[in-house]
């Protein structure tokens, strides 16, 4: 089988404008069955456009969409879901007022011959498909009461439950731990094998390499490469996509650590599912002025019940927090923010960001009270500090008027920093910060941890890959069913960290 005989999807001179923006200028991309194509790019670079215009979210300003050598053009996600398309976005689409079932089925629902939903059909389906994900709930679990990886794992459950020619997968492992990569990248391999074709974007580079057949580099909106997978190593990519070869950092030095800005002892939290099931157990943890910590663990390792509990949002069953010396423990959220506690959550759109608000609004919403005028915001004040806020966080907007659906995945990520940067914390807990960002995107968030600590704040960030820990930590704690079981220095290696933490 020759290369154009099994092309399944051509694009041919994309280019999609918003108002003066163009996103993609003249784009020229192929799909093949049996094969992973893998598309590159730093955020902002055009991939999610690209992806939008082929599954029939967005329509192209010009150009033309190919399919078996004819012209198709796809008004909607339906219509390019009657030609064989599905999509997996890097934002869930999820209802979590919904049950798992009623979501894997939205849309397209089981009818009974005579009339009325086949409920009883869809649970036993959504079972099997639960299974196949090695996915240990029940069909009937609402989607509020999951995890973000839980969560990430059932939009990929929904796009698999339909059979598609071409599936498009947009950041899929963005939250799943190693062995649900594993799994999934089984499922991947299966569908393979069955012929369908796979487009595949990942700012988990070596992620990618290890399932891509050929990649595609996309940089401000044009393809500047594209290769076979035995010609791509880490280095191409990094050099297509960002010009240079560069790493996350380093741990800051020069400065000595102030005093302890955090102190956790015997901390535990328990899981509100299972009262009898210690989520965080018995957790001792410090956390010196300037000094940058990093909590590496599988999913459900606890890392995110613990960075919840020192701000406020999880109930703690049993421990203590101080704060600089001082208990915080019965103090509310925003108290916690008042005394210098900033959380960046773990989930941005939902958690992060208020998607109806613009930049400015979303990076002041936590400090409102830096721009009043007597008992009233004043909108002037409002704007200059947001426009301060852009430029110490470097996010990449034409104003502050832009509304916040309208930055890359990196640039929402910047905001959400910026917006706790903006009240003066003490203490910055961020939650997976690199979560669906690229590898440039991932060094600047990076620099603006350390610049805050080489200012005295103290920073505990969680992450799930290694390579993160080893960036600019100056201590990786390691967490596992809820306790630590491991602690290093900048020196330590990845086989040490997923030793201690049960992965390898």
């Amino acid at each position: 089988m020759t290369t154009k005989d099994n092309v399944v999807l051509e694009a041919r001179d994309i280019v999609k404008n918003y108002g003066g923006t163009r996103a993609l200028k003249g784009v020229n991309f192929e799909i093949r069955s049996g094969t992973v194509t893998t598309l590159f790019g730093e955020n902002g670079a055009g991939k999610s456009t690209l992806m939008k215009i082929l599954s029939g979210v967005e329509q192209p300003t010009s150009g033309q969409i190919l399919m078996g050598g004819e012209p198709v053009s796809f008004s909607s996600t339906t219509d390019a879901a009657e030609h064989g398309i599905s999509i997996i976005h890097q934002e869930l689409s999820l209802a979590p007022n919904l049950t798992v079932r009623d979501n894997i089925f939205m849309g397209r629902e089981i009818m009974r011959r005579f009339g009325g939903v086949d409920y009883a059909e869809e649970t036993r389906q959504t079972r099997a498909l639960l299974k196949e994900m090695k996915l240990p709930i029940e069909p009937d679990t609402y989607v509020s009461d999951l995890r973000v990886g839980q969560q990430q794992i059932i939009e990929i459950a929904r796009a698999l439950s339909v059979n598609s020619r071409i599936l498009i997968m947009d950041e899929p492992t963005s939250a799943l731990a190693a062995a649900e990569v594993e799994t999934l990248f089984g499922i991947v391999r299966d569908l393979l094998s069955r012929g369908v074709a796979i487009v595949y974007i990942s700012h988990h580079l070596e992620e990618a390499l290890e399932i891509t057949d050929h990649a595609v580099v996309l940089r401000d909106g044009n393809m500047t490469a594209r290769a076979e997978r035995a010609d791509i190593d880490l280095a191409w990519i990094v050099r297509n996509m960002v010009g240079e070869n560069f790493d996350l950092g380093s741990p800051p030095e020069g400065y000595e650590f102030g005093e302890s800005v955090l102190s956790v002892d015997g901390l535990t939290v328990l899981d509100p599912e299972n009262p009898e099931r210690a989520v965080v157990n018995g957790i001792d943890l410090d956390v010196r002025a300037g000094e940058i910590v990093c909590i590496y663990g599988l999913m459900g390792a606890g890392r995110t019940e613990l960075l919840e509990a020192i701000a406020g949002r999880e109930r703690v069953e049993s421990g203590e927090i101080l704060l600089e010396g001082k208990s915080i423990l019965g103090d509310s959220i925003a108290t916690r923010i008042e005394k210098g506690v900033g959380l960046v959550p773990e989930d941005r759109q939902r958690d992060g960001l208020v998607q109806t608000f613009s930049v400015g609004r979303n990076l002041t919403l936590a400090s409102l009270d830096q721009s009043m005028s007597g008992w009233a915001i004043s909108g002037k004040k409002e704007k200059q500090r947001a426009r301060e806020l852009i430029t110490a966080v470097t996010v990449k907007t034409p104003g502050p008027e832009l509304n916040i659906g309208g930055l890359s995945g990196g640039n929402q990520q910047k905001v959400v920093i910026g917006k706790i940067v903006a009240t003066d914390p003490r203490l910055i807990l961020l939650d997976e910060p690199s979560r669906g960002i690229d590898v440039g995107a991932k060094a600047e968030v990076f620099r603006l941890l350390a610049d805050r600590a080489r200012g005295g704040v103290g920073v505990v960030y969680t992450t799930s890959e290694v390579g993160e820990c080893l960036s600019i930590a100056h201590r990786i704690i390691v967490m596992s069913r809820g306790q630590v079981s491991a602690e290093f220095g900048p020196d330590a290696t990845k086989d040490m960290i997923m030793a201690a933490s049960g992965e390898a």
